[in-house]
This record gives structure tokens, sequence and C-alpha cells, in this order.
């Protein structure tokens, strides 16, 4: 009989002496062992450590660094738990998580996109701290907090450094209503906050309907401007399947949206509301900043923007005095911000409620510049055809994926695309996210 797979050579609970090499999508690194991939946790490129085997598949080893033999001078104190809330660049400093982003964004091109490019990559920095403007917790009782990166046991959000300390108490003050049985059954909420934090919204799940006075409760807690609860069941319903699920949403003291006034960086201003179940960028440091990037690279004249959301980009082209841009989500309550945000601009800005799919079928470009900021999947297959077909002569992309990001630059290129701008922005500092934005033309 032969040999076995080399995954087979190293087991759950071995120890092992590994040469670091180089980041890897999300969040670990990669190293070899007897030619075997193992993608360690704790370590940064260039260091030898001692790392224990958690599991192996497909071929590749997964490892956490247990003792660091020959440290990066790029090596700091964590200050917090890595696993908990993604902080799995905690321990390395600043300018190299920076550094290691960009080479994830042109490793996840060349791997993925098959696209070889050797300009250096700009990644713009946010604060390390307080920058989180959204997040998602999840319950245990009345313990509120992150999922432990790969698990399901809840860690303190607190202990990340990612929320303000009012954000913190608001959470304390979350958990006293739930620890008094005022509220029972939720599973996760949803906190979304305006970029000065004078503003809160709650978007509660919940396993069953909630007495009206555990959400009233927590609509007096400061600066939380309105709650919505929803909650769901099998129920023979008129109009849909015996068993099909059904799904209703309650509110107490008022929407759950809070409300920012944007002002980009040279001098236009405009409103935005946001709900607590819509999706919103999550850093305050970099939303301005973002904006006014992703118009500077706007030319003048028309603009169509696929995935629009609550309108950030579509209403910062309006506000800076594009006269004809179309917004298109079909996110329910992103749309109904969209409509809200649009309102000032009147004919400028005309949002559409549907699937980009369906609004880009059988429809030709008109020279208008397409933004495209699609959800961590990308964009569907079906999507991209359409977009191709469209013809846009100019395409600006935002990604939160790199490696969709990668797929779907393959796909433009083949359809006759240059990849002619790319950059990032550190929307999640300490994590290995990255969020990157290509421009894509085409004669």
């Amino acid at each position: 009989m032969g040999p076995g797979p080399r995954g087979a050579l190293l087991r759950a609970g071995t120890v092992v002496t590994l040469e670091v090499e180089k980041p890897a999508a999300g969040g670990r690194m990669l190293a070899r062992h007897d030619g075997l991939v193992v993608l360690v946790s704790a370590a940064i490129p260039g260091e030898q450590v001692r790392a224990l085997v958690q599991r192996t598949s497909a071929g590749v080893a997964y490892a956490v660094t247990v003792e660091v033999i020959t440290a990066s001078p790029d090596r700091r104190p964590a200050g917090a738990d890595w696993a908990c809330g993604g902080n799995v660049y905690a321990h390395i400093a600043y300018p190299r998580q920076l550094s290691l982003k960009a080479e994830i964004v042109l490793d996840a091109l060349a791997r993925i996109g098959h696209i070889t490019r050797t300009a250096p990559i700009a990644v713009h920095p946010s604060p390390e701290r307080g920058y989180r403007m959204r997040a998602r917790f999840h319950l245990r009782g009345s313990r509120i907090g992150f999922f432990r990166e790969g698990t399901h046991y809840l860690c303190d959000p607190a202990s990340t450094g990612q929320l303000l300390p009012d954000t913190d108490r608001v959470l304390a003050e979350i958990g006293e209503i739930l620890r008094a049985g005022r509220l029972q059954g939720v599973t996760s909420i949803e906190l979304a906050e305006n970029v000065p934090a004078t503003e809160r919204a709650l978007h509660l799940e919940l396993e069953r309907p909630a007495p009206p006075a555990g959400l009233e409760q927590l609509a007096r807690i400061p600066s939380v401007v309105g709650v919505a609860a929803s909650f769901g069941a099998t129920a023979p319903v008129a109009g849909r399947r015996p068993g099909q699920a059904w799904r209703r949403t309650i509110t107490a003291g008022g929407p759950a949206c809070v409300l920012d006034d944007l002002a980009l960086p040279d001098g236009p201003r405009f409103r935005l509301q946001h709900n607590a179940s819509a999706f919103f960028q999550g850093n305050r440091y970099l939303l301005a900043p973002l904006a006014a990037r992703v118009r500077s690279l706007v030319p003048p004249g028309p603009v169509v923007d696929l995935y629009a959301g609550v309108g950030l980009f579509a209403a910062a082209f309006a506000a800076s005095g594009c006269v004809r841009v179309v917004a298109v989500e079909s996110d329910r309550a992103a749309a109904a911000d969209l409509r809200a945000n649009a309102s000032p601009f009147g004919a400028a800005l005309e949002p559409v409620e549907t699937a980009v799919e369906d609004y880009l079928a059988g429809r030709r470009s008109d020279g208008a510049t397409v933004v495209i900021d699609p959800p961590r999947t990308g964009m569907s297959r079906a999507a991209s055809a359409a977009l191709a077909a469209h013809g846009a002569p100019r395409i600006v992309y935002v990604s939160c994926d790199v490696a969709t990001f990668a797929r779907d630059a393959r796909r433009l290129l083949d359809a006759g695309y240059a990849l002619d701008h790319l950059e990032a922005f550190d929307l999640f500092p300490n994590t290995a996210h990255v969020e990157a934005v290509g421009v894509f033309t085409r004669p």
C-alpha cells in the first residue's frame, strides 16, 4: 500500500515547528511542514514558531501558535483575545497590518483571478479603536457577545476595542434588562450608530413575540432612538403553503434607524438615514473618505449605482452636482432608506427597488459610469454577464471580499475590460478584512 495523503502526517494535537512565509486570506499565515500547507494563527511572516495543530482538512492543516521562537520586529502585545471579534491581527504593528492586507489583495488577484499586478497598493489607514458603528451580537441567556473565531462560544465585545466606551455601556444596560427577565427569547441583536454616536438603533431577532414593555425599556436607554424586533413561526397563513415560514416585526420608541449628516472633505453635505437591519459601512472614521474617494473616481456624467444599499455613494454623487444618478437596491429595508435619502435630490437621484440582474437584463449602456458595491458573495454569474453585456465604459468596483473581487475581476477582464486602478481601505483594523476599490475601463 502506498503512502497516505500528506495531511495524515499531522494529526490534531501535534506540535510542530514552522517557518511562517506569508499572509493568507482569513487572518491566518501560511507555512509548510514537510511540504504540507499549514495555516497558522497568531503568527507573522518571517517568524519561526511552534504551533499546535487543531485539525486537517482537504490536505491543509490548521494550527495556532503556542510559542514564538524567533519574533518579528512587528510583533506587539495583542492586548485582546485574537479570536474575539475577528481581532486576528491585533498582535501585529499597525503599519505591517496595512502591508499584509495589500499582499492579500495582490495574492487573491494572482491566485484566483490569474491577474498579475506589480504596482503597489495604497491601503488607507484607520484609527484602531472605537471605529465600529455597526455590529451584530449573539446572546446566551443575558450574556451578549461576539462568537469567538470558529466557535459558538461568546467573548466580550468590550475587550476588542472596536466599540466606543459609550457603546459598551449601552450593551451593559441591555444585559441588565435581559437579566431582569423583561425580555426573553432574544437570539441576536444588531446595533447601528451614527458617526458621532449620538444616536443608536437596535434590531432584535426573537424566538417568539416579546412583551412591549421589554422593548420599550430598551428604547428608554439614553441614545437609543428606536428598537425593532422580528420573530418568525411556521403556521398556516393565507396565501402561503402550510408550514411556510412567515415573519413579523414590531417596534418601540421610533423607527430603528439613525441619521447622519455627512460632509465630504471638499464641502458637499448630505443626510443619510440607515436602518439597524440594513447594510451600511461599518467604520465611522473612513465613511466620508471612502465616499469621497469613490466619487473622485467617477468622471462627470450619469451614474448607475448597483447594490446601492441606503445610498451612500449615490447621495454623494447627487450632492456633488451629478444631475442623473440611478440607484438600484433589492433589500427591502435598505431600499426604504434609499428612497428617503434620495428624496431631497428630486429627479437627480432615482431609487429603483429591484435585483441587479433584473435591472440590467436587456439594458445597454448610455455612457453612464457604473458603481458596484456587492455583498460578500460578489456578483452572481448572471449579474456579471449582464454587466458585461451592458457595456459601461467605466466600472468602479467596491468590494469587501478579496476572493470574490478577484473572481469578478477575472470575468470583467474576459469581457474586454482592463483593471486600471486598485487601492484599498482598512475598514476593520486588527482584523483580516480589507475593502478593495478597483476601476475597470474598456473602449
